[in-house]
This record gives structure tokens, C-alpha cells and sequence, in this order.
């Protein structure tokens, strides 16, 4: 299958320069909002074209949550930087009509692709919080399946998909895959996984890792306009 991951758009409608019909997945990875360029109006309508195109084709187009979005998805929670207090009633409105529509983690066989990435330490903190602690997972396992159901619980529990930690000013001991730090997820990525993320600007795509386990990190379109292209075998 043929996949294409569109990193942080965060207003821009570049994303609109892909052909989407040329893939069998395409997987945008959240930030659709907030900028210091777009004004509100363009932000909104970027983003309803965006929801418009995923009920079109909603086995095709997967909208992943980024840091950006979940404060607007989940206010008055999560809040970060560039939120816009005049824009909140709108665009929480736009997304929680189209909540379901959002996840926090797509995978497919050993490739997971989420905003920011899961670290091994992160994932010991999650499976502790949810009384599995010990648990271990094989490649293929679906671990996004697992990450999108704490997703859909109630605000105590799935508030650890949302962890900050320090390296991103936060009070948790690690980041989660909606805010994890490039330094936490390089140094401590998931072993048989193949992660793709968001979150953190390059000027290029970059791989980390080899085939036992790696992580991409595709940010690049606050510099050029690239999209990035992956096959995994039926």
C-alpha cells in the first residue's frame, strides 16, 4: 500500500497540492490551527476544507490531533501556545461537531504515525495508569487502537495522551504522543514500530533508527512545500 503523511499545516493550504488520489492512505498529522501568518477566517475555512475532504473519502483521509488542536477540541483543557482566546468559540465548535472525524494514532502493521511520538517511557507510564503495568507488545500489535480508545474516555483518563513534559516547559516526567520533545523520542523510540510524526519544524525529513525500529520526523512545511511518501508491503 501506498501511504503519504502530511506534516504540521497549522492554516496553510498547501496540503491541497497533493494528489491524494495517487495514495491509498493519506495521514495528516495534526496542527491544523493556529498561526502567527493565517487570520481566523482562513484558519476556520482551511480547516472545514480539510473535514469536508475527510467525509468524502473517509477510508482514504486520517486526521490525527496535534498539540494545536486538542485545546480548541478539549477546551478548556490543554491549552499551549498561539491559542486564540477570540477564535476558541468557533473553531471548538467546528471540531467538536466533527470530533469523530479526529484520532490520536493511526497505524498500520508496524507503522504507527502520531503528532508528536511515544517513547518506551511514556508507554510504561500509560499502561501503569491503566492497570496493565508489565505488558508488552510484539511488532503489529495495535497500539494505536489501544491509544485511541483512552482517547474517547473521560478527561481524567485520557489526560496522559497529553502529557508535557520538561523539555516542553510541561510538569510531567515525559511527554505523550500529542507533545513528546524530538530529544525524548530519538533517544527513546519504541522498538518494532516504524513511527512517522509531526510536531517538531526540520528543513528536511529525518530517520532515526533502522529496521528493527525508527522514527521520521516530517515538520517541513514551514520551509518547503513536501509531503512525505512511505510504501509498506500487502
Amino acid at each position: 500500500m501506498k501511504f503519504l503523511a502530511i506534516g504540521d499545516i497549522h492554516g496553510r493550504t498547501v496540503w491541497k497540492e497533493a494528489d491524494i488520489h495517487a495514495y491509498d492512505r493519506v495521514i495528516f498529522l495534526g496542527d491544523y490551527v493556529d498561526s502567527p501568518i493565517f487570520d481566523d477566517d482562513g484558519i476556520y475555512n482551511n480547516l472545514n476544507d480539510l473535514i469536508n475532504v475527510k467525509q468524502q473519502q473517509p477510508d482514504k483521509i486520517t486526521l490525527l490531533i496535534g498539540n494545536h488542536d486538542a485545546h480548541y477540541l478539549h477546551y478548556p483543557h490543554y491549552r499551549c501556545s498561539g491559542f486564540r482566546a477570540w477564535a476558541q468559540p468557533g473553531l471548538s465548535a467546528l471540531f467538536d461537531k466533527h470530533r469523530t472525524l479526529f484520532q490520536v494514532a493511526y497505524q498500520h502493521g508496524s507503522y504507527i504515525l502520531t503528532h508528536a511520538g511515544i517513547t518506551n517511557k511514556w508507554l510504561a507510564r500509560l499502561l501503569a495508569k491503566i492497570g496493565h503495568v508489565g505488558d508488552t507488545f510484539t511488532p503489529g500489535y495495535n497500539l494505536a487502537e489501544l491509544i485511541n480508545y483512552i482517547h474517547q474516555q473521560s478527561v481524567a483518563t485520557q489526560s496522559v495522551l497529553f502529557d508535557v513534559g520538561p523539555k516542553r516547559g510541561g510538569h510531567h516526567p515525559f511527554g505523550g504522543p500529542v507533545w513528546a520533545d524530538r530529544s525524548e523520542t530519538s533517544a527513546d523510540y519504541l522498538t518494532g514500530y516504524h513511527q512517522i510524526v509531526g510536531h517538531t519544524p526540520t528543513d528536511t525529513f529525518r530517520t532515526i533508527g533502522n529496521e528493527l525500529g525508527s522514527i521520521t520526523y516530517v515538520d517541513i512545511l514551514q520551509t518547503r512545500t513536501a509531503f512525505y511518501e512511505f510504501v509498506i508491503p500487502d
